[in-house]
């Protein structure tokens, strides 16, 4: 059985974080203000870029977004199309795409990762190892993957 949670205490709760990540999330947005890579085609080469030989299942990069598959797929066509990323078909996989980081997408990938890397280390300096740990934990608990 599972056990009641307090109404108003689960709201609170939740009107934190949300607060907490909008608040953080504007925090760090700066990154991207003065690059020409958004934040969402910096989602997009994050997924890429961990995958090897820097390429990703086009299921796996959607999978991986806050946004729908047809937003996704309409990023990646205009990120092939600045030569961010390069795409072809999954040869596991007919109906399926693949797709890879250009040299151009890794190196504008790395150059505001280093950034934002710092930025979020910044941000999240408020916490100690042992508060991150927790609360990576308590938002694992709470997705639904």
């Amino acid at each position: 059985m599972i056990a009641m949670t307090d109404r108003r205490l689960a709201v609170a709760a939740w009107e934190s974080l949300f607060r907490a990540q909008h608040q953080v999330l504007d925090d760090i947005s700066g990154d991207f203000r003065d690059d020409d890579l958004s934040q969402a085609e910096y989602d997009v080469l994050l997924t890429v870029t961990r995958g090897d030989d820097h390429s990703a299942r086009l299921r796996d990069v959607t999978a991986n977004m806050l946004i729908s598959q047809p937003s996704v797929s309409r990023l990646v066509d205009r990120m092939v199309a600045r030569g961010l990323i390069a795409k072809c078909v999954d040869p596991q996989d007919g109906r399926g795409a693949i797709v890879r980081a250009t040299e151009l997408g890794v190196a504008s990938f790395r150059r505001v990762a280093t950034t934002h890397g710092r930025s979020i280390a910044e941000r999240m300096s408020v916490l100690t190892d042992d508060e991150l740990a927790q609360l990576q934990e308590l938002t694992a608990k709470l997705r639904d993957d």
